[in-house]
């Protein structure tokens, strides 16, 4: 099919001028970009060649409402037309941030009362770490500055939330994590469970080595602990049973705040409106970002507890102005975004077809790959979830990291039509179609995804099949 886009011109371009982020530089240069998208219409998305792919990773896990909402354009033309941009500084306000705040408390628990509005989830998470030293100083305890992630997590890029990330990359050469932070222990079951360890003792142990980090670098220096409700980029990891419960508990018994990452789980993904419901957490701070705007505009919205906002308010008589925020911080063309994706969020039901459509492709998949030789687990709720690639299923043994069968795999299912993520660290294939997906459309995604894990699977030599023992 032949498209109005000059490919190779392109290619040369990007290639000459472009920093990628999350991207081989090496290989950019050289190549230039593997894909160049210019259309997206639902699930699907077309490249400068013609080539018309579904997109079951919804962008960055954040297109909810699915690609080429006209709804969207309208409201982002109708705002521009307005005003455009005035900031939010020194008090200063806008009626569509104004009706946006309003909209997102009412789907809060009822303990969050208070939101802050930023441009992407690595600023909410820096926003909310920055609060917690912030509210700690104000209740006199300046020294509760240690923030608790999980080992594999994912929080964002930012110094600050590149260090809560627990993934080795983003650290390596970068001089992190910065010594605020600390990491515990990654609640995989499947990976990581002893020898005949139930999902309740398995926890029980999680929450007893957290609470050993915390003694040992003293409760009184820790002042939060971070987790996503179902870990993303990690690897679409679910919690094992009983798990937030014996953590929330330490967390209490500690005096320490519960940051609920949920930039990946928000906003209908899981098939309930954010993670914290479906694992009954109660969360003193709330980070999200993605589903808030679908992707079509950059923001993020951070939250925050009545208990929290009561000592910010109160430590101001003092302080004065509270001395953080963003250039675009409660965007009003952002904000008008905002409000038209969540009313077709709610117009369509799309949190309940995420419920119902991800339980028939989670279905099929199992259906597909319950007894595949090369399929450890199936995880993830709603449209969110993961294939574990495995040597051999029955031993539990991974593939050696080094043949990347993960990216070898999700190239192959991109030849049949259908774009999946691998999640290299664990050795998975990501799914987080937009919230829009039919069922139709989830039977081509498990069609491609057999296909192209059978074909990557089939050309392995000897000493890529032997793989690397857990």
């Amino acid at each position: 099919m032949s498209t109005q886009y000059d490919t190779e011109r392109l290619r040369k371009s990007d290639a000459a001028h472009i920093l990628h982020p999350a991207s081989v530089v090496a290989d950019v240069s050289n190549n230039g970009p593997a894909r160049i998208f210019v259309e997206g219409k639902g699930a699907f998305i077309t490249d400068t060649e013609g080539k018309k792919m579904l997109d079951g990773v919804g962008g960055l896990w954040c297109m909810n409402i699915g690609y080429g909402r006209t709804e969207i354009g309208d409201a982002m033309k109708a705002a521009s037309d307005q005003m455009g941009y005035f900031h939010t500084f020194a008090g200063a306000s806008n009626p569509a941030q104004i009706e946006l705040a309003e909209k997102l408390i009412a789907k809060m628990p009822d303990h969050i009362t208070k939101v802050f509005f930023g441009s992407s989830g690595s600023d909410a998470n820096d926003t909310l770490m920055k609060i917690v030293w912030y509210y700690n100083g104000l209740r006199g305890k300046p020294e509760k500055r240690k923030i608790i992630a999980r080992r594999q997590a994912y929080h964002g890029t930012t110094i600050a939330t590149a260090s809560l990330t627990g993934l080795a990359s983003f650290h390596r050469n970068f001089g992190l994590p910065i010594p605020e932070v600390k990491h515990t222990s990654l609640p995989h079951y499947y990976r990581e469970a002893g020898f005949n360890e139930s999902e309740e003792e398995f926890s029980t142990r999680l929450a007893r080595e957290l609470e050993e980090l915390i003694l040992a670098e003293g409760p009184e220096t820790v002042g939060a602990f971070i987790a996503e409700p179902i870990m993303g980029a990690g690897g679409v990891i679910t919690p094992p049973k009983g798990y937030f419960a014996a953590v929330q508990a330490i967390l209490k018994k500690h005096d320490i705040l519960f940051i609920c990452d949920e930039v990946v789980c928000g906003y209908g993904r899981t098939g309930h409106w954010f993670g914290h419901q479906l694992y009954d957490i109660r969360p003193d701070m709330i980070a999200t970002a993605k589903g808030l705007t679908s992707g079509y505009f950059p923001m993020s919205a951070a939250f925050i507890s009545d208990d929290i906002w009561k000592v910010l308010r109160d430590g101001s008589a003092t302080l004065g102005a509270f001395a953080h925020g963003f250039t675009y911080s409660g965007h009003p063309v952002g904000s008008a975004v905002a409000l038209a994706n969540l009313a077709i969020i709610e117009g369509e039901n799309l949190v309940a077809n995420s419920a119902q459509t991800g339980a028939y492709l989670h279905a099929q998949l199992n259906d597909t790959f319950g007894n595949h030789a090369h399929i450890g687990e199936i995880r993830g709720v709603g449209l969110l979830g993961a294939l574990q690639l495995m040597a051999d299923r029955d031993t539990k043994t991974g593939f050696d990291l080094k043949h990347k069968i993960a990216a070898r795999c999700a190239v192959a299912i991109g030849n049949h039509g259908v774009i999946v993520r691998p999640l290299p660290t664990a050795d998975s294939l990501a799914f987080s179609p937009p919230l829009t997906l039919t069922l139709s459309e989830a039977d081509q995604m498990v069609d491609a995804i057999k296909k192209g894990i059978n074909q990557v699977m089939g050309e392995l030599n000897a000493e890529e099949r032997k793989g690397m023992a857990a």
